[in-house]
């Protein structure tokens, strides 16, 4: 969901204040369950209020999909205090911006205002959890807009269902195998009483971390909390259900036709370990290593030096249960899927069997540096951090030190990952095709 920021000004001199020193924070909880976490940085007179629940489209009925993403949507409807169609108008009025996204695991709100504002902003979101209105109009208005969401960025867009059929055959048993935008057929055959279930479960104050971060004085924060946040009532305690994988005992051959496209991407897909573990963090160098810039192995390789393809990629996307690590590509002129899976392959497999030179190495932790240090570049990011990783970590001062598990990463590391995890038996390989057009 994009809104229109009025804030530039005020961000971009937030962004050029902030370097990697520490991030300084407060964290406590209410009676009601919510966690708080409160970050104060004087620098520049700008305040984020954000809230993160702990929804995601993982938590989501097999039959009723696409609801949490939904919601991400509806919760701007408005409130008992705020008329529908008033909520951009008034954080627009008052100066600031707002947004939302929602993934597997969870669901984010914030808004950013110049820092008098803050009980503003704290207000919004209290009347978000305490007071949303939830009927017909707002559900039917919603859906039209998912449903253009859906034809814009998957059903019409070029390549736009790839991370859906990869998922369906990564995953048979977790949620993950469905994506955050979920069914249109589900949503359209939901009812009211199904959206108002939905909200009573999972947005509760039990349920979500509260950050404030930037231009605040914390007592009189905390009193502002207190008064917002501290009446609303405990939600009942949520059931998680826990879903174990089988192997995949792959590789596991897939393909698809989307009509948007004419040229073919071949991509393999690896079922990889939960984002806490180290391995995880491990991935994501091998990632940076083969794909990151037009000086990593497989884009110098193939398309640099061989021009045997248009694109190239590797990512390593990890999330609070399963990841996943996919790497792929665009063949050009007389190449095919085959080739472009060949020469793939064969990069792995060196980092498999070799170690990667040391230069590389350096090269490697010096990109992850500059990572983590523009990650806390500016206070909507460090908020989304500090919520992030409480929520889904279970350890906040990651927004420190996270930093040193990558440094702590070797070479020897990385090759044992790269053999655990890259191996055909773990893996989806998915060729994605144009459309065949029938002959007359």
């Amino acid at each position: 969901m994009k809104k229109i920021s009025l804030l530039s000004f005020f961000m971009l001199a937030t962004i050029g204040t902030l370097s990697a020193q520490e991030v300084a924070y407060e964290e406590y909880d209410l009676d009601n369950g919510m966690h708080v976490i409160l970050h104060q940085d004087n620098g520049a007179p700008v305040v984020s209020t954000s809230v993160m629940y702990h929804v995601g489209a993982k938590d989501e009925d097999p039959q009723k999909t696409g609801f949490a993403h939904f919601f991400e949507h509806l919760l701007f409807e408005g409130t008992k205090n705020i008329e529908r169609g008033e909520w951009f108008k008034i954080v627009s009025a008052n100066g600031g911006s707002n947004n939302a996204n929602t993934t597997q695991d969870r669901t984010f709100y914030y808004e950013t205002f110049p820092s008098n504002n803050l009980k503003l902003g704290l207000w919004l979101e209290s009347e978000r959890l305490l007071h949303p209105v939830i009927n017909q109009i707002g559900v039917d208005t919603q859906k039209e807009v998912v449903q253009e969401e859906r034809r814009l960025r998957y059903d019409n867009s070029p390549y736009g269902r790839w991370r859906e059929q990869m998922f369906i055959n990564l995953f048979k048993k977790h949620p993950y195998r469905w994506q955050t935008i979920g069914s249109l057929e589900h949503l359209a055959s939901a009812t009211l009483e199904d959206f108002q279930k939905f909200n009573k479960i999972y947005y509760v104050p039990n349920n979500a971390v509260l950050v404030v971060a930037g231009d605040i004085d914390i007592p009189e924060t905390k009193k502002m909390i207190q008064d917002y946040f501290g009446p609303i009532p405990r939600g009942a305690e949520i059931q998680r259900n826990t879903f174990v994988e089988d192997p995949l005992n792959g590789p596991i051959k897939a393909s698809y036709n989307d009509s948007n496209i004419q040229i073919p991407l071949f991509m393999m897909g690896y079922r990889t370990p939960a984002q806490t573990e180290k391995d995880a963090y491990v991935l994501d160098m091998i990632s940076t290593y083969l794909s990151d810039g037009k000086s990593s192995k497989l884009y110098k390789k193939l398309v640099d030096e061989k021009k045997m393809a248009l694109q190239v990629f590797a990512f390593n996307g990890s999330q609070e249960d399963y990841g996943s690590y996919i790497v792929g590509g665009l063949p050009v002129g007389d190449n095919t899927l085959e080739d472009i899976k060949k020469e793939i392959e064969e990069e792995i497999i060196k980092v498999q069997s070799e170690l990667i030179s040391e230069k590389d190495y350096q090269k490697l932790q010096n990109k992850f540096e500059n990572n983590f240090v523009n990650s806390n570049s500016s206070i909507q990011g460090i908020a989304n951090s500090l919520a992030r990783y409480y929520m889904l970590y279970d350890d906040t001062d990651l927004i420190n030190s996270e930093i040193d598990i990558y440094r702590s990463i070797t070479r020897e590391d990385i090759k044992e990952v790269a053999s655990k995890y890259l191996t055909p038996s773990n893996r989806v390989e998915l060729e994605y095709l144009p459309e065949q057009k029938e002959a007359n």
